[in-house]
């Protein structure tokens, strides 16, 4: 057979590269079609790359750590006959694609001048390998590297990022290495030198966690580390304000128990509460769209698309947030099958990077662990995100023909935080009184189909 190139997939429009995490197979190994070859990484999520052939695996021209952009060839496959001779058309690909490494000139500023930078700092900011290899070759420390202002994903310094920055790093204020020269050649006069000065201080006031005896240390596993980057940008970026509402769901626990059986004997999956959530979300988006933005520096962007994004648990324990596109476009049978899909392929990391970006609103049920109510933090550059709380049983005054009564309820509390820079508090709070209202009207006699 005709050797064939495996090729880094596709992810999604804004993603552009992907790390190599982990190697399913090695060279000689027999792969069937659609047989996962290898696990890639990006700054959305883990996934892995499936043969698109049947063969032996002939040569891996990346290893594991190594960054490559979409479109480029990964693996080459071919025959048994074939993995047993040397390929000498493979060979030079991988020697060739290492010029700089090689060069003895441009090499020898990395040991003299910076250290070996860690792909987490300090901070939680990640870095990529190529990010880290530029920047130990070009001899960037890590608290310049800190410094520069990255345009990735939750601000992560991309390629780009870098090698715009290297033929400028004499004219940066944030190059506190090269300000210490200047200020002993043109004596006190130096001025602008002074806040790079303070802007790396905090990292020395950081207090070191005392151990106590028994205790153990566990690194973060790398999307741990993306979640807690991607939190404390988000507090950083968005001033939150927190509004909540009790809703009586009664109509809408009635319903479901009602048709529940009946769904799941015809569709073979289960109806939740989450896409009745979405529903009523969606219709109060449509009554207040300034929910429906994002922040771009200044700029306000109103989205036209409706974007649901909704939490759901990983194996690892960790939070993904798979998004539905256009959830206006659904009916209540439709966003039950996305709901259901969307979270069993995150249960068993089979999420794309395309589905868990483009979120314009987000969906928390913190009711799933039996918490009441939470105060979710806002998925950057959105401006809001509700979260949902456990469904409870309550005794309650409601209205009847011949007067008050007290009766049992099912109630449940909605909490919707905002971004207070562009959504003040008659906004956040009207939209979550409308969200209730859509639970609280819900139709116990609608049909399901």
């Amino acid at each position: 057979m005709a050797q064939v190139e495996l090729i880094m997939p596709k992810m999604g429009e804004s993603v552009a590269e992907a790390t190599i995490t982990n190697w399913l197979k090695e060279e000689g190994d027999t792969i069937e079609l659609d047989e996962a070859v290898v696990e890639i990484a990006t700054d959305k999520v883990d996934s892995e790359v499936p043969s698109t052939t049947e063969g032996v695996l002939i040569k891996k021209l990346f290893n594991e750590g190594d960054v490559v952009q979409v479109g480029q060839a990964i693996a080459i496959i071919g025959s048994e006959v074939e993995a047993a001779t040397p390929t000498p058309a493979a060979a030079p690909e991988t020697k060739t694609a290492e010029p700089v490494v090689v060069n003895p000139v441009a090499s020898a500023p990395v040991s003299s001048t910076t250290e070996k930078i860690r792909k987490t700092s300090d901070s939680g900011r990640f870095y990529s390998p190529l990010v880290r290899s530029i920047a130990e070759t070009e001899g960037i420390a890590l608290n310049e590297l800190e410094q520069i202002e990255g345009t990735g994903n939750g601000g992560r310094v991309t390629k780009t990022d870098i090698l715009n920055y290297i033929p400028n790093r004499g004219q940066q204020t944030a190059t506190a290495v090269k300000a210490e020269p200047a200020k002993a050649t043109n004596g006190a006069e130096t001025p602008k030198q002074t806040p790079p000065t303070t802007s790396s201080t905090p990292a020395p006031a950081k207090k070191p966690v005392m151990l106590m005896e028994g205790d153990e240390i566990v690194e973060m596993d790398r999307m741990r580390k993306i979640i807690a980057h991607h939190m404390v940008e988000s507090k950083h970026t968005s001033p939150h304000v927190t509004s909540y509402v009790e809703a009586d769901v009664t109509n809408i626990v009635m319903w479901r128990n009602k048709v529940k059986n009946e769904f799941e004997k015809k569709e073979n999956e289960k109806i939740t509460f989450t896409p009745i959530f979405i529903e009523a979300i969606v219709k109060a988006i449509k009554d207040f769209p300034d929910i429906n933005i994002s922040v771009d520096g200044e700029n306000i962007i109103k989205r036209k698309h409706i974007n649901i994004g909704m939490a759901a648990a990983l194996p690892s324990g960790n939070l993904i947030v798979p998004v539905i596109k256009d959830a206006d476009r659904y009916n209540l049978v439709g966003l039950t099958k996305a709901v259901n899909d969307l979270a069993n392929r995150a249960r068993n990391n089979q999420l794309k990077p395309d589905e868990i970006s483009g979120g314009t609103y987000t969906l928390t049920n913190v009711g799933s662990f039996g918490n009441v109510m939470g105060t979710p933090i806002i998925s950057q550059p959105q401006v809001a995100i509700m979260a949902v709380g456990a469904i409870q049983k309550k005794p309650a005054v409601i209205e009847t023909p011949n007067g008050d009564a007290i009766a049992i309820r099912h109630k449940m509390f909605l909490s919707h935080a905002y971004d207070h820079r562009v959504v003040d508090g008659a906004l956040g709070g009207r939209f979550v009184r409308r969200v209730a209202d859509y639970l609280e009207q819900f139709d116990i006699n609608r049909n399901l189909y």
